[in-house]
């Protein structure tokens, strides 16, 4: 396994939302897409049924951490600033997806923007747009 994968890996064994989840991340070369398995511990209308909003939410936030763990390699990881959360329709009972863009990265905030789809990743279920706040360097 490269190095980024298994700070990758570690990352996510540290969270225990996505251990219950069952969050996993697929990692080729610098371009990683985390998967959020189905399961009924995540339906949040079962009339429907559809993903709990507050789950797409923060497997989206994981998938953002996660990214900027892989391109940046932060020993701590960085703290949320922000977030905006666009729900654009439901999240059906099936595997999600999710894969995070780093927009800009400066000495002390990164943004990114991540998108979750299901079936076909030109038909985003959500999206978010999150800052965080990057771990300083001592000079």
């Amino acid at each position: 396994m490269s190095d980024a994968a298994d700070r990758l890996s570690a990352m996510l064994e540290r969270i225990p939302y996505a251990r219950f989840l069952g969050v996993r991340a697929e990692l080729a070369g610098d371009e990683m897409t985390m998967i959020l398995p189905f399961g009924n511990h995540i339906v949040g209308n079962p009339m429907l049924p559809a993903i709990h909003g507050g789950v797409l939410g923060s497997f989206m936030e994981m998938t953002a951490l996660a990214q900027l763990q892989v391109k940046e390699g932060q020993a701590k990881q960085p703290r949320v600033i922000d977030v905006s959360i666009e729900y654009l329709r439901s999240g059906r009972p099936l595997t999600t997806y999710a894969r995070a863009e780093i927009k800009k990265v400066g000495r002390r905030i990164a943004n990114v923007h991540v998108e979750a789809w299901q079936e076909q990743r030109a038909q985003p279920i959500a999206a978010l747009r999150a800052h965080f706040l990057l771990e300083q360097v001592e000079a």
